[in-house]
């Protein structure tokens, strides 16, 4: 986390040794203002992985509902290894199977979000957390990530799996979202928030 101004405290631990010594978690806060870094596990490399991934989709909720009903204003940034919707990846049919599009994964990360912009599977859940993306545009098809395998990047074959989730009230004081394809640092593209 960068910050033009020092935090008034930084938490790196959630108490899931696993979680935490894989540096998956950092906060900064700020006042009222609490700015997370997460990294959801990838169930990519195989079903040890998965299960993982699902294990801590399972603890993390929770914690999420809590802070969303803590009061503090929190916006939580990072990679989550999870697409939302069919307007979320570019080959929608072919990834239904494979982890980050499969539907249990898209229901628990939908099922948070107050937005019609999931895919249908659950209903969206009143005073839930907001997609700042889809605050700012709702119909758009941006992706920030890209396999590093065949010309993905280059035939913009994507998904959409950095978020910066926000309490409502945050919401209301969003002016745009940017996703920066180019330069190209890594097979992720830096998402921005204006606020």
């Amino acid at each position: 986390i960068y910050s033009k101004r020092e935090p008034d405290e930084v938490r790196t631990s959630l108490g899931r040794p696993d979680f935490d010594e894989e540096g998956r978690y950092i906060e900064a806060r700020f006042g009222n203002l609490s700015v997370v870094s997460f990294y959801i596990p990838s169930g990519s490399s195989g079903e040890v992985r998965q299960a993982v991934k699902e294990d801590v989709m399972k603890w993390l909720a929770p914690i999420l509902d809590e802070w969303l009903a803590s009061g503090r204003d929190y916006v939580l940034c990072g990679d989550w290894n999870i697409v939302r919707a069919k307007a979320d990846i570019k080959n929608w049919s072919g990834n239904q199977k494979n982890s980050g599009c499969l539907p249990h994964e898209r229901a628990w990360l939908s099922g948070m979000i107050n937005d019609e912009c999931g895919d249908g599977l659950v209903t969206p859940r009143a005073h839930g957390w907001k997609d700042s993306f889809r605050v700012a545009k709702p119909e758009a098809v941006e992706y920030s990530w890209w396999s590093q395998r065949g010309a993905a990047r280059a035939n913009n074959v994507g998904w959409r799996i950095d978020y910066q989730l926000v309490t409502p009230a945050l919401a209301e004081k969003i002016t745009g979202a940017t996703i920066f394809p180019e330069p190209k640092f890594s097979d992720h593209a830096p998402y921005t928030v204006d606020y």
